[in-house]
């Protein structure tokens, strides 16, 4: 049965308002990722003793609720949306308090609730949510003088740099710091105060340098190579190297076979040995183009919400993929960041998902009653 414009049903309005290009480029991403688990995993599942295509069969599986995230949340208005990610938020921030005290030790951090055939980041999603939540609060604090908008923001932003901290994962904590400053650029503070931010950032740099062994180790050899093992940005180095323009071919690299993040922080290295430095540049580019219709749609925002909220996603799963990027190809200290869509990681996906439902959500367009030409106007964010 064809959908047609002057249909009133939830599927027509969501049909003919969603941001197809968007959503395209992300299932296209989804799906790289899959294909590019299928060439990586295998190798690290084999020297763990697990069935060779364990991780590939796990994120394959990822992406079907990853996909039903996205889609659901697309549905939803800008109103329902926010109310959603005040109530994650909320539910993120104690399942982080839950995983301090009960959830399992993996490489020195309390990040993860076992779940018996998988384990949840709760971090993952307060990052989409919290934007969102924050956005809201300082678009309100502007239409509202007699609410304090940007102090409640500020609220939430350090209840979850705390607990960030606390587990530790001063990656997550850094890549949120400067997902805050940016939306504070946005909303119009002073550039005085971001300054302070990002001193205050970098005193806790300095002070989980001196209190963390293993973050002095990473910033040393980063520094000063001949300081310790740097086996892993090597080998993803010569990865890179061998790829050359047109790659090794799929499932003929080497840097996998030894790589044990091969599947997650390294994923980007395989690529670019097995499939070359021009599709590792589509990659980049199809990254690049999700990032920059995000902003596109922030910048065309008719509300302060919609502008702060899709920047702030934006700013998340760009500085994510870059941050990634560059730990691969040696430009900053190995760092556990996934690549968005394509590590393996269920949370990761699903929270990425979240994020990009969240965009299409507040992003969507309305047809005007009793139009049969397409015509559109803003969905009003309450």
């Amino acid at each position: 049965m064809l959908i047609r414009r002057t249909d009133r049903g939830l599927l027509a309005s969501w049909w003919f308002t969603v941001d197809w290009l968007l959503l395209t480029a992300v299932l296209l991403l989804m799906a790289a990722g899959v294909i590019f688990s299928l060439a990586a995993s295998p190798p690290v599942a084999a020297r763990i003793g697990l069935d060779n295509f364990h991780f590939f069969i796990r994120q394959l599986i990822f992406a079907f609720p990853a996909v039903l995230v996205m889609l659901m949340t697309s549905f939803l208005t800008p109103k329902l949306a926010r109310r959603i990610c005040f109530a994650v938020f909320a539910a993120g921030l104690g399942l982080m308090v839950l995983a301090l005290f009960f959830g399992p030790e993996i490489k020195g951090a309390h990040r993860w609730i076992d779940l018996g055939p998988f384990n949840l980041q709760p971090s993952e999603m307060v990052k989409p949510s919290f934007v969102v939540a924050a956005g809201w609060l300082m678009a309100q604090g502007l239409k509202r003088p007699d609410m304090p908008g940007q102090l409640l923001a500020w609220g939430l932003f350090g209840m979850m740099l705390f607990l960030l901290v606390l587990q530790p994962d001063f990656g997550q904590a850094a890549l949120m710091c400067a997902v805050w400053a940016v939306m504070l650029l946005i909303h119009g503070v002073s550039w005085f105060l971001v300054i302070c931010l990002g001193i205050v950032a970098l005193i806790g740099a300095v002070a989980a340098y001196f209190t963390f062994p293993h973050v002095a180790s990473r910033v040393n050899r980063f520094i000063d190579p001949e300081k310790g093992d740097t086996f892993q940005v090597d080998t993803a180095t010569r990865a890179f190297e061998n790829g050359g323009l047109f790659g090794t071919g799929p499932g003929a690299g080497s840097a996998k076979t030894s790589l044990p993040d091969a599947h997650t922080d390294f994923i980007f290295a395989v690529i670019g040995e097995e499939f070359g430095l021009l599709a590792c540049a589509l990659l980049i580019g199809l990254v690049a183009f999700i990032v920059m219709r995000v902003l596109r749609h922030a910048q065309h925002s008719d509300d302060a919400f919609g502008a702060l909220a899709m920047t702030g996603l934006a700013t998340i799963i760009g500085l994510q993929a870059v941050i990634n990027m560059m730990v691969n190809v040696s430009l900053l200290p190995a760092k556990g960041m996934t690549l968005p869509f394509i590590s393996y990681g269920g949370s990761s996906m699903i929270a990425t998902a979240f994020a990009i439902g969240l965009v299409l959500a507040i992003n969507r367009r309305t047809v005007r009653a009793g139009s049969t030409t397409g015509g559109w106007r803003p969905l009003v964010a309450a």
